[in-house]
């Protein structure tokens, strides 16, 4: 029999009268149940939010900071457990399972250090004659209660983005978990009131999207942070009035190899970013351009290392790529390689799907108006081109309704120059995919790829106010 989780509110795990299995994308197992939150339940989290605002506030940062390395230690204690879930709820081959398992425990360790780091500054005012004898001091404050919404493909490590800034910075959250992949989160309210968190200070609703509609609308939570689908992030942002938001959205990153690449070192971090987990990544490569001079030889060994991808169960230890979150996802992705194949695209590897299972794709001859181009393809799918001049590829590149990650392979500092100042993105990644990503830095997009930006200390700023104090001090 599968195990049922309850969910939290107020430091309570609490049931319903509604339950919701959670499958494996893989097989369709039953692997666990979770009870389904009511509006009373979402009424009352924020009430539990708001009341616990009252004592987070006042918790001087080195209290935040002990609770976040408490959690580390747990995090620590139980990363095969956490690993071994993730893998069973979203698909994801243990291989990545356990990194994004090692990510959150470097994601919370970031935010207990960051947690003593909140720094303000002192401004002189003397630059005219009305400020003689007068500073000013600023400090950031926590800004109350926020609401996050997290997505299935990191099940885990994107909760903790939310989480540990929201603990470092002294407010409280109620998280809205993906309705596919709930448990990871659901094992991390265990950890953080282990840890010592304050009843209240972390509430965990895995209900429904029209359940959840106050964490958008009511004027108590004073941010929302939401990851997921640009159709739905910037749907958020018309209702959610005027508190403030972050919306980490979708992209359909490009990369760039030029001639002076390592082509073998190019072909295998292409390779990782555009398969990783499937593809179902916000910065997952799903276009690629290759100088002409060595386009053959990269297509070459790129073909053959794609077809050299272990495919199937995510718990084996040498799967490669594992199953889409669903049959449904899966069916979308190839009805769009079909559509492309049928308007002169050449399949080069792949297109076959077997219920979730879509095999590793490879196209060529796409054009820039077909679906799997410019669109978010979310799956384990590339598309591949040719260029001979690098200003025309960067221009190529920014031809996207998104802006998240860009990469390019390349040794020439004046190209890659122009391009990080030509390319219309949130970040560049130099000599690797735009698949890149250290949980420290600024991460984010422009576009339709979203608005602020996440990585502990950014996230940080996002969940605080300045205030100013001016000190008349005359001599």
């Amino acid at each position: 029999m599968s195990k049922e989780y309850k969910f939290l509110i107020n430091g309570q795990w609490l049931t319903s009268s509604e339950n919701h299995e959670i499958k494996s994308p893989y097989n369709g197992e039953v692997i666990g149940r979770t009870y389904r939150p009511s509006p009373d339940d979402v009424e009352n989290a924020i009430k539990a939010a708001t009341a616990a605002f009252e004592i987070t506030k006042k918790m001087p940062p080195y209290e935040r900071s002990e609770i976040l390395f408490n959690i580390v230690r747990i995090l620590q204690e139980r990363k095969e457990e956490l690993a071994q879930s993730i893998a069973a709820e979203a698909g994801k081959p243990i291989k990545a399972a356990r990194i994004e398992a090692e990510r959150s425990i470097l994601t919370f360790t970031i935010a207990a250090e960051e947690a003593k780091r909140i720094n303000g500054e002192i401004i002189p005012l003397d630059i005219h004659p009305y400020g003689k004898d007068r500073i000013c001091n600023i400090s950031r404050f926590p800004i109350g209660p926020i609401a996050g919404i997290s997505p299935f493909n990191f099940p885990l490590n994107l909760v903790v983005h939310k989480v540990a800034p929201c603990i470092a910075s002294g407010n409280t959250m109620i998280l809205k978990p993906a309705s596919q992949t709930p448990l990871s989160s659901l094992k991390l309210g265990e950890i953080a009131m282990e840890a010592g968190l304050p009843a209240g200070a972390l509430n965990i609703l895995p209900c429904s999207a029209q359940v959840a509609e106050p964490l958008i609308t009511d004027e108590r939570i004073k941010k929302l942070t939401f990851t997921g689908s640009p159709v739905v992030g910037w749907g958020l942002k018309q209702r959610c009035g005027r508190k403030k938001i972050t919306l980490e959205l979708g992209g359909n990153a490009g990369v760039i190899v030029h001639n002076d690449a390592d082509l073998n070192y190019a072909v295998d971090r292409v390779i990782m970013g555009g398969f990783g987990y499937s593809g179902q990544v916000c910065i997952s490569v799903q276009r690629i351009f290759v100088h002409n001079e060595i386009f053959e030889e990269f297509k070459e060994k790129f073909i053959k290392k794609v077809k050299a991808l272990k495919t199937g169960d995510p718990l084996d230890e040498n799967t490669d790529v594992g199953p889409m979150i669903s049959e449904k996802e899966a069916d979308r992705v190839e009805a769009w390689i079909k559509e492309a194949a049928n308007n002169g695209a050449s399949i080069l590897t792949g297109g076959e799907r077997n219920k979730s299972m879509l095999a590793p794709t490879v196209i060529t001859d796409v054009k820039p108006d077909m679906k799997v181009s410019c669109q978010e393809l979310f799956a384990p799918v590339v598309t591949l081109a040719s260029y001979s001049d690098f200003h025309a590829a960067v221009k190529e590149v920014n031809e996207s309704e998104f802006g998240l990650q860009a990469g390019i392979f390349c040794k020439d500092l004046d190209l890659i120059y122009s391009a990080y100042n030509e390319l219309n993105v949130g970040g560049l990644v130099i000599g690797d995919v735009p698949t890149f990503r250290i949980d420290n830095m600024p991460y984010g997009g422009v576009k339709s790829s979203g608005l602020g930006r996440e990585g502990i200390r950014y996230a940080i700023e996002e969940m605080t106010e300045l205030k100013a104090l001016v000190l008349n001090l005359p001599s």
